[in-house]
């Protein structure tokens, strides 16, 4: 393989293992609360292996430090409610709710980063707005929660997102990232103490093998692998075509979740049309992106 091509090869890799995320919810037999905390709780372990087993913490100020922390709760939010989407709906209507962070994006991040509001943004994201009715229109009234909780998902991951962007460069990615899914570990663990409907153990635990398996899937493969394999892309990739390619997700995992789980026998045609403007919408992003602001 030439070094040139690799890490555009590994960038799909991770970005089709991300749209693999929402079909293992579906399978995984758990709540989706304790589906995260399982997710974050492997994924936080693994990484101790990058940060010399938490020695590399010592760096890092207070000040740096809770902030991270923080986002992380959100972090955990966003994953709670994109889960709890895949649960009342299924997951090709979780990713496609995915889809409209661009909406929310295009208005948090001036307000967030203090910068003015993307004309382009803005208008793209109001462009969403006809595919998401089409897409609410076309489904069964039971999977309606579904598609509130997902757009709330969607609004989290834009909050994340952004702040992100913010604190990003304070400290090394490992650390940053293990900062904020142990945080998100730690928030969703005193949920279930102060909440108390998650403590019977017969609930907590995956019920079978095959759910261990998915579990352990999700956190090492489609969690640690893909972040470590997206880390090496982007090194080597410019902003516009790691965009092109993320924006490649929902795409993908609605294309796993047609071939593994089966939903288009769940689905309309409509649903796919108005599933499909909002994919065209945000994947032509990067390209109406360097046309009309090439500086940027």
């Amino acid at each position: 393989m030439s070094p040139s091509r690799r890490p555009y090869i590994e960038l799909h890799i991770a970005v089709l293992l991300y749209g693999l995320t929402a079909v293992l919810g579906d399978l995984i037999h758990l709540p989706a609360v304790i589906l995260v905390w399982w997710r974050v709780l492997i994924t936080s372990f693994s990484l101790l292996f990058f940060i010399k087993l938490g020695k590399d913490l010592l760096t890092v100020k207070r000040e740096v430090a809770t902030p991270i922390m923080l986002i992380g709760c959100i972090v955990a939010v966003h994953w709670i409610c994109f889960y709890g989407s895949v649960k009342l709906a299924n997951a090709s209507v979780a990713l496609v709710c995915m889809a409209t962070t661009t909406i929310f994006t295009s208005l948090l991040e001036p307000w967030i980063m203090k910068k003015r509001i993307d004309p382009l943004e803005l208008f793209l994201g109001v462009l969403i707005v006809p595919g998401m009715v089409l897409v609410v229109n076309s489904i069964d009234i039971s999977m309606r929660e579904g598609v509130i909780v997902g757009i709330a998902s969607a609004f989290f991951a834009a909050l994340f997102g952004t702040l992100n962007k913010k604190y990003v460069d304070s400290t090394t990615p490992y650390i940053f990232t293990f900062l904020q899914l142990g945080s998100a570990w730690i928030f969703i663990s005193l949920l279930f103490v102060f909440g108390g409907s998650y403590l019977d153990l017969s609930l907590f635990f995956p019920p079978s093998i095959s759910d261990w398996v998915y579990v352990i899937i999700l956190a090492l493969l489609c969690t640690t692998f893909a972040y470590i394999l997206n880390l090496r892309a982007l090194k080597a990739m410019s902003a516009y075509a790691t965009n092109l390619v993320i924006n490649l997700e929902p795409l993908y995992g609605i294309v796993l979740a047609a071939i593994i789980l089966k939903e288009y026998e769940q689905l309309t045609t409509n649903f796919y049309i108005g599933g499909g403007i909002i994919l065209a919408i945000v994947m032509s992003y990067p390209f109406l992106k360097k046309r009309f602001s090439p500086g940027v």
